[in-house]
């Protein structure tokens, strides 16, 4: 029943992306052109074909994808708080972005510069995630405290945050621009025609961590116990890890860094299954990150024609309390 209610959730949201945003068009008219019919004013079919409705398949694909990146962290580093922005993987992708952006004088993102600069920023983002990964990976066999990783993970990233910080002195004034306003985060970055590349990137990594539910379920006895049933621990967690980078990797190159999302809804689909089988616990954060995430969407669209929210202001206003919720839960962290 909760499944349902977290479904249900998800078409109503994504309903209210398309049907709502900062310019008025009837609701009507909304329909007309959705079901292939006449419209009023052609620049609301344009809105909505162009804008709306690749932001609304945008925000589902990346949040799902953020969220089940969370999920993987936290079953394999066995911390409740792992996420891809504690651990500092996402502002190891940021680096990666910002070395291509920077050093290409903002020309990466000044338009559409088509597939070769995606791949660009897209490598660069996953040696950047991967970097910090691997760093991380070292660090969680030397650190058996879990606070104490935490903290390292948060050292590393504020490392990262410097390295941003001296590439930003030393860059062109569109160079930062270009960055800055990357680094706010946006669903409406991805336009109709760089849609299907995301699209494709996201499904594929997410088919392939729906592939690792039966080893996560293995993972989360202990070490020990997943060798004793047969399985090989460290290609498993290389694995993981890989898919965690790439997902984090191309949700940050498309849309910018996203926080809290990824920490936050794991623990909340727990509450959805209450159950920590990966069998049903994947699937749900799935639904639930990608329903997060389009409610961060609507969030940004409140001001109206007055301008939107950045994407990076919304999204602790969800992630935040639920941190605080499971730190209270659990004082042992």
């Amino acid at each position: 029943m909760s499944v349902s209610v977290a479904l249900l959730s998800l078409l109503l949201l994504f309903a209210v992306n398309v049907f709502y945003g900062s310019v008025d068009i009837p609701f009507g008219e909304v329909l007309s052109v959705l079901s292939g019919g006449d419209c009023e004013r052609e620049v609301w079919r344009v809105i909505i074909l162009e804008m709306r409705l690749p932001q609304a398949l945008t925000a589902t694909l990346a949040g799902a994808a953020i969220s089940v990146a969370g999920l993987m962290l936290q079953t394999l580093f066995g911390n409740p708080l792992a996420g891809p922005e504690v651990l500092g993987i996402n502002s190891g992708a940021g680096l990666g972005v910002a070395i291509v952006m920077l050093l290409t004088q903002g020309a990466m993102y000044a338009g559409d510069f088509g597939l070769t600069g995606y791949m660009a920023l897209l490598s660069g983002a996953f040696l950047g995630a991967a970097l910090i990964t691997v760093v991380i990976l070292l660090l969680s066999s030397l650190l058996r405290n879990r606070l104490f990783l935490l903290i390292a993970g948060v050292a590393v990233s504020y490392l990262a945050s410097s390295a941003i910080t001296v590439l930003n002195y030393f860059a062109t004034s569109e160079g930062v621009h270009s960055y800055m306003i990357w680094g706010m985060g946006s669903f409406s970055a991805v336009s109709t025609s760089q849609l299907p590349l995301f699209a494709i990137l996201v499904s594929v990594l997410l088919l392939l961590a729906l592939v690792m539910t039966k080893s996560l379920n293995a993972m989360l006895l202990g070490d020990m116990y997943a060798r004793n049933l047969g399985l090989n621990v460290k290609f498993v967690r290389s694995v993981v890890l890989s898919i965690t980078g790439m997902l984090t990797a191309v949700v940050t190159t498309f849309c910018g860094p996203i926080a809290f999302i990824g920490l936050a809804v794991p623990h909340i689909a727990r509450l959805f299954v209450k159950t920590g089988n990966h069998r049903l616990l994947m699937p749900c954060v799935i639904i639930v990150g990608a329903a997060v995430a389009l409610l961060c969407n609507v969030i940004c669209q409140l001001p109206g024609e007055s301008g939107l929210l950045p994407l990076g202001a919304v999204t602790p206003l969800i992630g935040a309390p639920v941190i605080i919720y499971v730190i209270l839960r659990d004082r042992s962290l």
